[in-house]
This record gives structure tokens, sequence and C-alpha cells, in this order.
């Protein structure tokens, strides 16, 4: 009898120890490493955290997906001119469409992203961008990827060196915007379209003809003025204004990704000459047949607009 007893209390207490397994094992939480998971677990991407956030994307990010994340860090997101106090002033509709426009609704490794020629991808918000691998890396919209395929349980992650510009209007509407320093560019363009003797559509084709624009500054301009002893754009022959500024126009889309050193021909003739390192700060110039040995600097790169990309450059290119 105490033999019986016994066998049932031990059965008992080893049933006991199994539920108590089990339960703690439901009880566990479930670790996770979502796209939202490592976001949020590396301080470098505080920034993009603020954003995802403020934007209602966290839960989004954690979903199923799949999704190939183009994920801007801290660093990043600066060499876009982006801070957490940038972030503060934007609605969450602002930053949903700025995120989406970094984010594909698949899972696409570095090795799968095509060779060659940009290949136009549409993302999660419904925009087209166009990604590249060549023996330099894997390239969206020209910007590098710094690090690549950082695993997530729903998708992939790769690191930008720059966060992405999402293009709000056409080559034209890009240039009048505020604040882009274009302005006396724009006054050329309207000149060289309205003045008798200019090409009336010229405005029609850069806004939307697909189109890559080196888009001098107006210190460019100034400069230009001084050089040749005058003090307004419209004092400037209107045939020679056109062909100047139609000297600055490639034709498709050629990102910064896709320039290389020699020659680049230009959309109505002639070419100019290409270096990707004897700039200042050891950055890219392009330099005019008539620039003699005065090179201008690519202060600016790959700004997406809808009809093509836009490079600015510190001095006007001379045919």
């Amino acid at each position: 009898m105490k033999a019986t007893i016994k066998s049932f209390l031990l059965v008992a207490m080893s049933g006991a120890l199994i539920s108590l397994s089990s339960c703690s094992k439901d009880d566990d939480p479930v670790v996770t490493n979502t796209i939202t998971d490592v976001v949020v677990n590396s301080a470098s991407y505080s920034v993009l955290e603020e954003a995802v956030v403020k934007a209602n994307l966290a839960t989004t990010l954690s979903g199923a997906g799949p999704f190939t994340v183009f994920a801007p860090d801290n660093t990043a997101f600066a060499n876009a001119g982006i801070t957490s106090a940038t972030v503060a002033t934007l609605s969450s509709t602002q930053l949903s469409d700025l995120l989406l426009y970094h984010t594909l609704g698949s899972k696409i490794l570095a090795a799968s992203v095509p060779a060659g020629p940009n290949a136009k991808v549409i993302t999660a918000g419904g925009d087209s961008v166009f990604v590249t691998r060549n023996a330099s890396g894997v390239y969206i919209n020209g910007i590098k990827v710094a690090t690549a395929d950082i695993s997530a349980d729903n998708g992939v992650i790769h690191s930008l060196s720059k966060a992405l510009n999402k293009p709000s209007g056409n080559i034209v509407a890009t240039a009048q915007a505020p604040g882009s320093g274009l302005d006396s560019l724009v006054k050329a363009i309207v000149r060289a379209n309205n003045a008798p003797g200019g090409d009336p559509t010229l405005i029609a084709t850069l806004s939307s003809a697909t189109l890559t624009v080196f888009a001098p500054t107006n210190a460019a301009f100034t400069q230009l003025l001084s050089a040749l002893s005058l003090t307004d754009i419209n004092n400037i022959p209107v045939g020679t204004l056109l062909a100047v500024l139609r000297y600055h126009v490639v034709g498709g889309r050629a990102f910064s990704s896709d320039l290389a050193n020699g020659n680049l021909a230009m959309l109505a003739g002639g070419n100019t000459t290409i270096n990707l390192t004897n700039g200042a700060g050891g950055g890219p110039t392009i330099k005019g047949n008539g620039n003699g040995v005065n090179l201008s600097n690519i202060v600016g790169t790959n700004l997406m607009c809808r009809n093509g990309v836009v490079h600015v450059i510190d001095r006007v290119l001379l045919p």
C-alpha cells in the first residue's frame, strides 16, 4: 500500500512539473527581430525610429512582410539635412510618405539587385526608385548602400549613406522650389523659352522628357555675368543663352553612380569632361570645352525629379 501511494505521488509530482514547465514556456515572451526591432535596438537609427513612430509605421514594419527597407542611419539623415528637429516639424503623413519611399514590398538581397543600368522598382508608397549594382556596390537613386543585407524576420535592411529625397515635381518645378538656390537658372530658362529667337518648347521639354540636368547655382551665374562684364541674365544674347543651357542637359537619368572619368555626351551635342576625384575635397567635377582650365565642382548630386535627376554645379558650363 505504501509503495502504491509513493508511486502515485511521484507520478502526480512529475505531471505537475511538466505542467509548470509547459506554462513557463507559454508565458515566455516571443523574441522577434523584425525590421522595427532592428531599428529600435540600434542607437545609430534613433532618428529613423522617431520618424517610424511618428509616421505610425512601427506596427506595419513589424508585420509579416516581406519588406526591403533602404534605411538611413543618423549620419545618412544628416547628410540629407534631416535631424531629429526636422522630424519634429513634419506631419505623420509627410514622414509616412518619406519612409515608404525607402521601402519595397518584397525582399531583395544585394545579390539580387540587377547589375548595369538602373532598374525601375516600385516602392511601398507607389513611387518609382532606381536600383543598380556595379563593382562599387549597390545604389538606389545613385545613393550608395553603406551596409547591405542586414537580416530581419520579415525582410532585409540595406543601410544607406544618405537619405533619399522623394521627388516633389518635375525638373522645372524642382528648380523653382523655395530655397533651391537655382533662381538664376530659372530666370535663364524662362528668357531662353520666351524671348524672340528662343526655343518656346524648352520649358515643356525640361518638364516632361526624361533628362539629367547639371544645374548652375546662383553664384555660378553671378560669376558668369562678371566674366562677361554684364549685370543681368537678360543682357546675354538669347542664342548664346540657349546654347549654354542646352549644354547642361544629358538624355536619360544619369545618377552620380553612373558617372565615370572621361567624356560625357550632352543631349544637344558636344562633350563635357567628368573627373570623379579632382574637385574640392576630392569630389567630382565637370568641365565644358569652353571652360579652359576652370573646373565646375559638382556640389550636389542625385536630386530626384519626377522626370529625371539634377546635379548642382558651381560654375556655368561653356560649350
